[in-house]
């Protein structure tokens, strides 16, 4: 890793200063992020709920999207860890390198550490260290340290802001509607999802939670490559090494001056000196040489009157490297009975200190487990206020007089269908009986339908399992026409909402149109 080659300024700096300097950083480098995510993650979201359509099942859809974030996270991650040295890659390079960089580890990221709080902070140890074994662990430990709860906290923030930009999207959708017609369309929306989404519904939703994903991940992945970096400069000094660096730099270009300075310098002198002496003598072989003699102390020559003796220094010195604290091992006698004294059952109580901090720790426990659960019960109350809250605004009132609760006939319908279904509807409609008149062409209708798309329906199937298998009819106005029963029938037996005359011979012509009933 070449440090001196960062773009960023290393320093020791807060949790929350380091999640500044990574968002600061998909700032700067966003279409480098956008782009290669859009690239990647569009096509994966129409797949899946393609695959969802197919299937029913819309739910799995927005789960393995929510899911498969790790898969996406190597996008930002791959953008700023190689921007922050200098090279910003391109959309057709990122892309390219998804195919294989961090495949080995996504098994991991994507199964028993999917759910891990800290996983923006852990994620640059996985993809861009490339350790595994016991030395990932170890690593985790070391560079997760004093930076977990900051981690944790961003993880909550970051889930947090994507749920407010969900609901603020709902919001939003309301926010363009008349102000008039605002409660008609919420008890119309409230209808739709109570009975069944239907499908530009799902759809909808699903893709307002992959622009929530989409504009909060890098972000969150960003800040926690901040945090790493952040921690990797506090535990390996990279600001220092930084620094000293450059400054070996800066000397490495100025030592062929110091050095040419050097030598000019001695020049004149040498010359000056075979003037005033001559030649020089010559040398004398190393056998004749004579020993040289010990030179005598210059120190005091040097410093004369105002050197300081320092034999007083020497003694203590050799005093304090001769004492016994100091060595690495040293022996330490103590008398102990020979019939050791049976331990007694207070002897758990000597460790004042593990007590104090088991009480300290169970203390902090108690209490905010305590308000967890005061704050639990506050939900739960304003979650259930519609149920209990009228019962405690009636405690005072009178009671209200008894009235008798409203007979329902009993739909009774014969074994088998009529010859003439519509002719039978029309005649209990007029009868008075509109209720049975619905039930026969609704029982009619299943009929039809299961016919038309060759399939079985289980006894007492729900109008949603029905309404699935009238998919399977191949012509589209066959399926309106049923999905129309369906409605009508709910709104007339749960919502009391019977349809007008002229409504009810319409739907009685259509679905005789389309299913060749008899006249």
């Amino acid at each position: 890793m070449r440090i001196e080659e960062l773009t960023v300024r290393l320093r020791a700096r807060s949790g929350w200063e380091a999640i500044e300097l990574g968002m600061a950083l998909v700032r700067r480098h966003a279409a480098a992020i956008w782009k290669p995510w859009l690239w990647l993650t569009l096509p994966v979201f129409i797949a899946l709920n393609l695959g969802a359509w197919w299937l029913d099942m819309f739910w799995l859809a927005a789960l393995l999207m929510w899911w498969l974030k790790p898969a996406f996270d190597r996008v930002p991650l791959y953008v700023i860890s190689r921007a922050v040295f200098g090279s910003v890659p391109d959309t057709r390079d990122t892309l390219r390198a998804q195919r294989q960089w961090g495949l080995r580890t996504m098994l991991h990221l994507l199964t028993w550490r999917r759910l891990s709080p800290v996983r923006s902070l852990y994620l640059p140890i996985d993809l861009l260290e490339g350790v595994q074994g016991e030395r990932l662990g170890q690593r985790r430990r070391v560079l997760g340290g004093q930076a977990y709860g900051t981690a944790f906290l961003l993880t909550l923030a970051c889930q947090m802001f994507t749920l407010v930009l969900v609901l603020g999207g709902v919001v939003a959708v309301l926010v363009y509607l008349p102000r008039d017609l605002l409660p008609d369309s919420m008890q119309a929306a409230f209808r739709i999802m109570a009975i069944e989404w239907p499908v530009w519904l799902h759809l909808a939703w699903n893709a307002l939670l992959w622009a929530a994903i989409s504009v909060t991940e890098p972000f969150f992945i960003g800040a926690g490559f901040g945090l790493y970096l952040n921690r990797r400069t506090e535990i390996e000094a990279w600001d220092v090494e930084i620094v000293f660096r450059k400054l070996r730099a800066r000397l490495a270009a100025a030592a062929p001056v110091l050095l040419a300075a050097v030598l000019l310098a001695g020049l004149p002198g040498h010359a000056g000196a075979q003037e005033r002496h001559g030649a020089p003598r010559p040398t004398v072989p190393a056998t004749e040489a004579t020993p040289d003699k010990p030179t005598p102390p210059t120190l005091p020559i040097v410093f004369a009157d105002q050197r300081v003796d320092e034999r007083a220094f020497r003694e203590a010195a050799d005093r304090a490297y001769r004492d016994p604290l100091l060595e690495r091992k040293h022996i330490q006698g103590s008398w102990e009975p020979r019939k050791k004294a049976e331990k007694k059952k207070d002897d758990g109580l000597r460790d004042n200190a593990l007590l104090a901090g088991l009480g300290n720790v169970l203390a902090f426990i108690g209490e905010w487990g305590l308000w967890l659960v005061v704050g639990v019960l506050v939900l739960v109350l304003l979650a259930t206020a519609r149920y209990w809250w009228p019962w405690m605004r009636g405690m005072g009132r009178a009671p209200a007089p008894y009235r008798e609760s409203p007979q329902v006939e009993a739909l009774v319908l014969p074994e088998a269908l009529p010859d003439d279904i519509a002719t039978a509807a029309r005649a209990l409609w007029r009868e008075g009986r509109p209720r049975h008149a619905l039930a026969l062409l609704y029982r009619a209708s299943v009929e039809s339908m299961s016919a038309r798309a060759e399939i079985a329906l289980p006894p007492g199937a729900t109008e949603s399992e029905c309404l699935r298998a009238s998919r399977r009819m191949p012509r589209a106005e066959d399926r309106q026409a049923f999905a129309l029963m369906v409605r009508v029938w709910q709104y007339a037996a749960y919502g009391q909402r019977l349809p007008a005359d002229n409504e009810f011979d319409a739907l009685v012509g259509e679905l005789q149109l389309r299913y060749g009933w008899a006249s």
